[in-house]
């Protein structure tokens, strides 16, 4: 296998133990090929026409030019799939906020590398086509965690805060439910009444509640009410996806 059929890899870090470190693991992927190292951005701007990198492992804090700041400058729609590479777990949320495909906090061990590359496999051999899966960063006790949106069941408001309910736990976000609406629009969910949003694949049934009422079962257990104002469009959103 010549380097033109393998993916083409640039690692981007300003410490070479850590550059070192990702070319070794990679070594057990012959599928891939690293092509190149960068020190900091201007770096890696200078690299990226010249040696056309499917995918970057790229460090979040670089001298002068950061990974983030190489992003805004390239234009996130001319990047190879990035892999976020950083010893904190603090910049996920503007992470996947800039689409990217992984991140990882170092040191990066063998396991959690081999998960990024099955990933980076499935979505270059579609083409690039397929985007990475959306997530939403929440709090846990052990850190920071990213939330895959199609495993969040429903969103409730909590103040100035939002409560997303997946597989009968809770996460509190501290961002308002319209902001997170927003987020998550594209992603199969609807408003149920001016507090809560419902992702509609997880509906089980709809029963009538008290007076005219209307009650979402979700598969999780949750009953969430249905306002009546909302109750023609969440309706119509659930018959819509019934097969």
């Amino acid at each position: 296998m010549t380097t033109r059929d393998k993916w083409r890899v640039l690692i981007a870090d300003d410490e070479p133990i850590a550059r070192r470190g990702v070319r070794q693991m990679l070594s057990a992927f012959p599928e891939f090929a690293v092509v190149g190292e960068c020190r900091d951005g201007r770096e890696v701007l200078a690299s990226l026409d010249v040696l056309k990198p499917d995918v970057i492992f790229l460090d979040v804090l670089m001298p002068e030019v950061d990974g983030f700041e190489v992003i805004k400058r390239r234009g996130p729609e001319r990047m190879p799939a990035i892999v976020f590479l950083t010893a904190y777990d603090q910049f996920a949320l503007r992470a996947f906020e800039a689409e990217a495909h992984d991140y990882l906090v170092k040191p990066v061990s063998e396991s959690r590398m081999a998960a990024t590359v099955k990933r980076l496999v499935k979505r270059l051999s579609a083409g690039g086509a397929s985007r990475p899966e959306k997530g939403i960063v929440v709090s846990t006790s052990r850190g920071a965690a990213v939330l895959p949106v199609d495993e969040i069941d429903w969103i409730e408001a909590a103040d100035n805060y939002a409560r997303l309910w997946s597989r009968g736990r809770s996460y509190l976000l501290r961002e308002s439910l319209g902001e997170l609406e927003q987020r998550v629009t594209g992603h199969g969910f609807a408003r149920a009444h001016r507090q809560a949003l419902v992702r509609i694949a997880g509906v089980r049934a709809l029963e009538s509640g008290k007076g005219r009422g209307l009650v979402a079962v979700l598969d999780c257990g949750a009953r969430v009410q249905v306002s009546r104002r909302r109750r023609p469009s969440f309706t119509a959103a659930v018959r819509s996806f019934a097969p």
